[in-house]
C-alpha cells in the first residue's frame, strides 16, 4: 500500500512512500490525471497548472494538476534540483498499452520513499516561461 507523508527531500514538500516490500521492476503506481493532448497542457502551464505531466505522446499527455488523489503525482525526484547526498532514484517510469506507470528499479522496503527520475526537459523547463515547441514534438 502507499502513502503521502512529508518527503526527506528538503523542501520538496510531499513524498510517496510504501508501506510494504515492491519487488524490482513490479509496477508501483499507474500515473492517472485527466487525458490531453500537448497543446491544451501548453495553455495549462502558461496559466500556471503545470508541473503533473506525464507526457506519452503530442496527442496523449496525462495532467494530474487537478487530481490530488493520484498518488503517482506525489512520487520526488532525487536527483532534481535539491538533491540530497544518500538519496537516489529507486523508480523508474514505464508505458505500456498508453498507460503510464512508476516502476520499481529496485526492491524497495517498507517506508522507503519513492523517487523517480523525472527527465531532462521537465528540469530544464519547469521555471521556463514556456515549453519550447520541440517538446511536444518528441514522440
Amino acid at each position: 500500500m502507499l502513502y503521502v507523508s512529508v518527503s526527506l527531500i528538503e523542501g520538496a514538500g510531499l513524498g510517496l512512500f510504501t508501506d510494504s516490500v515492491i519487488e524490482k521492476d513490479a509496477d508501483v503506481v499507474e500515473y492517472l490525471g485527466e487525458i490531453i493532448d500537448w497543446a491544451e497542457y501548453e495553455k495549462r502551464f502558461d496559466a500556471g497548472h503545470g508541473g503533473y505531466l506525464f507526457f506519452i505522446n503530442k496527442k496523449k499527455c496525462i495532467d494530474a494538476f487537478h487530481t490530488p488523489e493520484a498518488l503517482a503525482r506525489y512520487a520526488n525526484d532525487a536527483r532534481g534540483h535539491s538533491r540530497h547526498a544518500k538519496l537516489r532514484n529507486n523508480a523508474y517510469y514505464a508505458v505500456k498499452k498508453g498507460k503510464a506507470y512508476i516502476r520499481a528499479s529496485r526492491r524497495l522496503k517498507p517506508h522507503e520513499e519513492i523517487f523517480v527520475w523525472y527527465g531532462n526537459d521537465y528540469w530544464r523547463y519547469l521555471h521556463a516561461e514556456k515549453f519550447p515547441k520541440h517538446i511536444g514534438d518528441k514522440k
